[in-house]
């Protein structure tokens, strides 16, 4: 508990995509997002191994998975195969998994970087940890708003 009363809650944000899946968790009173690097996907377990490590490591009580989606909704095909993955970590830890609309997040990561004048070469090194954190600020933002009374 903290001093307001308030539960603290960390939240695990997960950006995958096919070759890496960018991380990043909430502080411990769930209102900003920092970025935690990128994992470089290899086998099925052994991604699952490592983000169960990593949500051991940060005590997380959620896990936050960014789906992909067509502007006008539908998912985009790798959805199932994000959700699947998110699903069975969630099984593994015993957590919440929730699904996140992640349309425009890698636009706004590439955005933001270009503003920051980042060389194309550290842009993609970053680009995903960058999504992960967007994904979980807007989560998190919507959570405050929705809270608030």
């Amino acid at each position: 508990m903290t001093f307001s009363g308030t539960k603290e809650i960390r939240i695990l944000a997960l950006d995958v995509g096919a070759k890496r899946i960018g991380l990043a968790v909430s502080d411990p009173l769930g209102l900003t997002a920092q970025g935690l690097g990128i994992l470089e996907r290899r086998s099925r377990e052994e991604d699952l191994a490592r983000l169960a490590e990593v949500a051991r490591e940060y005590r997380v009580q959620e896990i936050l998975v960014g789906l992909p989606r067509h502007m006008s909704g539908r998912l985009a095909a790798q959805a199932e195969e994000i959700l699947e993955l998110a699903r069975e970590l969630g099984q593994a830890l015993n957590l919440p998994v929730t699904p996140w609309d992640e349309r425009l997040s890698s636009r706004e990561a590439e955005r933001v970087l270009l503003t920051a004048d980042v060389s194309r070469r550290r842009r993609r090194q970053v680009l995903d940890k960058m999504a992960a954190v967007l994904i979980l600020q807007a989560y998190l933002d919507r959570r405050q708003t929705s809270a608030e009374p």
